[in-house]
């Protein structure tokens, strides 16, 4: 897969703190292009990151690993690619000199329309839900996910606004977690098979879903440093809070990603052989 196209695949699922907070990871989908559409075929991004919060009086450590299944169909509806994709994350929480628990998260299932626009712009809707699940450090609550990507990846730009906008499932009761809203902003440049840049991301609470719920908030910052192996591409970043509200501390977070193209439909015959 072309680094230009690596760029697009979105990558999907992830975790939040345990019964607080957005049930998508904020940062997740960092360094990928999710607003343009991916060249056919089938793809595997697994994306793990580890960071601590400074809370009091004890540490509070997060480890989060999102493998995620993306088959960009040939079916194009509305003049957008239809993708699917799928994901079961594995969380670990730690509090320190205290409590470590871990185990799966709530499995992810989504379908994605994406179009190329033109001129090096391309924009994605994704539609998808969390299947509610009882395993200690997930929601036990069933929530719609929606995502709105925007995308520049001309020239070996990749800068991309991807918001996701999450909705407790109506009348369920299992959980006090919010509706919420993720931001991740990618501003990355590729130099030969190296990309580097900046990133960050936002998220916020909105709404307060129990009695005396304090709405969490934050915005962190960082950077990201990718090489082409051709055709599997790895990325690094690092980011950390310079703003929160109602976390108890700011993050620290370090993050690593490989995407692996698993099939590709083989190019179509466009010459024949001449005497």
């Amino acid at each position: 897969m072309k680094a230009t196209a690596v760029g697009t695949l979105m990558l999907l699922a992830g975790a939040g703190m345990a019964h607080a907070g957005s049930v998508t990871q904020p940062g997740e989908t960092v360094g990928l292009a999710t607003g343009a559409p991916l060249p056919e075929g089938l793809y595997f991004v697994n994306t793990a990151d580890w960071g601590c919060r400074n809370t009091s009086p004890d540490t509070t450590c997060v480890g989060v690993d999102i493998p995620v299944l993306a088959w960009a169909s040939p079916v194009f509806l509305f003049g957008g690619r239809l993708q699917l994709l799928a994901a079961v994350p594995v969380v670990e929480v730690g509090v320190e000199n205290a409590d470590y628990i871990s185990g799966f998260y709530n499995p992810w299932f989504a379908a994605q329309l994406a179009w190329n626009l033109g001129n090096g712009f391309g924009f994605s809707y994704l539609a998808g839900f969390y299947l509610g699940v009882d395993t200690g450090v997930a929601f036990d609550s069933t929530s719609f996910n929606q995502r709105f990507a925007l995308s520049y990846t001309a020239d070996g730009w990749n800068l991309t606004a991807n918001a996701i906008w999450g909705i407790q499932a109506a009348g369920d009761t299992n959980t006090i977690n919010p509706d919420f809203l993720n931001v991740d902003l990618t501003a990355t440049k590729k130099i030969g098979k190296f990309e580097i840049g900046p990133v960050a991301y936002y998220s916020t609470d909105l709404n307060s879903p129990v009695p005396l719920y304090r709405k969490q908030s934050q915005f962190a910052v960082g950077g990201l440093v990718g090489y082409d192996f051709g055709p599997v591409i790895a990325q690094a970043y690092l980011t950390t809070d310079v703003y929160e509200e109602n976390y108890g501390g700011t993050d620290t977070r370090g993050w690593f990603r490989l995407i692996v193209p698993l099939w590709n439909p083989p190019p179509a015959q466009t010459a024949l052989l001449h005497k």
